[in-house]
């Protein structure tokens, strides 16, 4: 029997390239393109023999002899009708998919799937849940938005599942684990629903919810509404881990819940799941369960948004069947992914930070950690506004006070930034500076850094390469 043959349109995105990874598991020929094929992604797709082509073209596409041979054209939710190869998929008829309806099919429909949900968190919180069960020995499958340290793969399929999964319907409690990272942005050009509802969790995960996504959502109540979704497709003996402090999550509750609700929270001791932290920085907490002191997490993490992350990982571990102690255990030796408060490095006294934040809740909550962390050291914020809500200027009048903890704050405008930065972060004085370039901000922070001080460079993109240049040029200066 041939393999089956897949082909990626977007396929450098993290969720993309980690279909990708699942389909090449699977046994499956695996190409792709994307706009710019680029690493990390890209290393780590070649290293796995599928070949990537860079720039759309429908000389990318396989043999259209393959379109009889059950060829499938997997599409990423950034393509758009207009596309020269999504329309030479079309027009020769490709059979096509998005990814989430590929992933539920091929992968998800042979495992015990759990689902981490919520504006902020979903990375950090899915990798400490695969670590957990991982440490447990249940030897999950995952996909992940970003890069696990614990285990160095974005995403891979069970251990315990066989590549002939597929030719039988296992018996669902022999099924292995799945933690997926479950996303509220839309599926594809042709499916306008949350990617998450195609996941049908055993246990999921409502960690936050706040306004983002502004491309897509026109307010808090189109978010809301696919979030009721979402819960409606957990079924009536799976589980609803739910965050009890979170009022518009509350919202979405009052709209329905068929499932087993376990709410966590880091306020009310009264909660099923509540954890306290033991130390200024959360770098040590308790967890209890009714109220009964059931585990404590020492751990290399800190700030109080990773304590409740941790939190609500440990209540759907619990959930599952794994035990409270065992599940503390492992976050005690858990690695935060890349880019989530990752420390890059220390030289010439400086101590050079990178995180993904690109909201300003999650702009706060890491300045907080970081601040906690380093008490008195001075921080330099410095701020790509790079995601499509960031770049519309929803949230200009949240910059200035999610900022505000930073000693000095440096902010990349771009030509097509169209709204006012200086106005925005004018509340801030003269501590914030707003430039056109990475090159002008690097040589803002030559003239100004100083043994002692920490940089925290926030983007969910590349941001020109920034962090190292700086490392390269106070190595060099050093």
């Amino acid at each position: 029997m041939s393999k089956k043959t897949v082909h990626i349109l977007g396929i450098c995105g993290t969720f993309m390239g980690g279909l990708a990874v699942l389909a090449r598991e699977l046994g499956m020929n695996v190409s792709g393109s994307d706009q710019n094929v680029y690493p990390p992604m890209s290393t780590q797709l070649e290293a796995l023999g599928i070949t990537l082509k860079s720039g759309y073209t429908p000389d990318n596409l396989p043999p259209e002899s393959a379109v009889i041979n059950a060829a499938t054209v997997i599409v990423g939710n950034a393509l758009s009708r207009g596309n020269t190869e999504l329309e030479a998929v079309l027009n020769r008829r490709f059979s096509y998919v998005s990814g989430p309806e590929w992933l539920a099919k091929e992968v998800l429909s042979q495992h015990r799937v759990l689902a981490v949900a919520g504006t902020h968190g979903k990375t950090t919180t899915t990798s400490m849940l695969a670590w957990i069960l991982q440490s447990a020995g249940l030897q999950p499958g995952f996909l992940v938005g970003g890069v696990p340290r614990n285990f160095g793969v974005s995403a891979r399929l069970s251990p315990l599942l066989s590549v002939t999964a597929s030719d039988f319907a296992p018996q669902p409690n022999t099924m292995p684990p799945f933690v997926i990272e479950a996303d509220e942005y839309d599926t594809a050009f042709f499916d306008k629903r949350s990617k998450f509802v195609h996941y049908r969790p055993e246990v999921a995960i409502l960690n936050n919810l706040e306004f983002d996504h502004a491309d897509i959502f026109p307010d808090l109540a189109a978010i809301e509404r696919q979030f009721h979704h979402f819960v409606r497709t957990v079924p009536g003996n799976g589980t609803l881990v739910a965050n009890a402090d979170d009022a518009n999550l509350a919202r979405v509750l009052t709209m329905g819940c068929y499932s087993h609700l376990l709410q966590f929270s880091t306020r009310n001791k009264c909660a099923e799941y509540y954890a306290e932290a033991l130390t200024p920085d959360a770098s040590h907490f308790a967890v209890f369960q009714q109220q009964r002191l059931i585990a404590e997490v020492r751990w290399n993490l800190v700030g109080q948004h990773n304590l409740s992350n941790a939190l609500a990982a440990i209540a759907a571990a619990c959930a599952f069947g794994v035990a409270a102690n065992v599940a503390a255990s492992a976050l005690a030796s858990f690695d935060p992914p890349k880019r989530r408060l990752e420390h890059l490095g220390d030289v010439a006294g400086v101590s050079v930070y990178d995180d993904f934040a690109h909201h300003p809740t999650a702009i706060t909550v890491t300045l907080a950690g970081l601040r906690a962390k380093l008490g008195t050291r001075r921080i330099h914020a410095v701020l790509e506004p790079r995601s499509n809500t960031m770049r519309l200027g929803t949230h200009t009048h949240e910059l200035a006070p999610a900022l505000s903890a930073a000693d000095q704050v440096w902010l990349l405008r771009r030509p097509e930034l169209p709204w006012n930065a200086e106005a925005a972060l004018a509340p801030l004085g003269e501590k914030a500076v707003v430039l056109a370039s990475s090159d002008e901000i690097l040589a803002g922070l030559r003239d100004t850094l100083r043994p002692g001080d920490a940089v925290l460079f926030m983007s969910n993109g590349g941001f020109d390469a920034i962090q190292k240049r700086l490392l390269d040029q106070l190595a060099a200066n050093h």
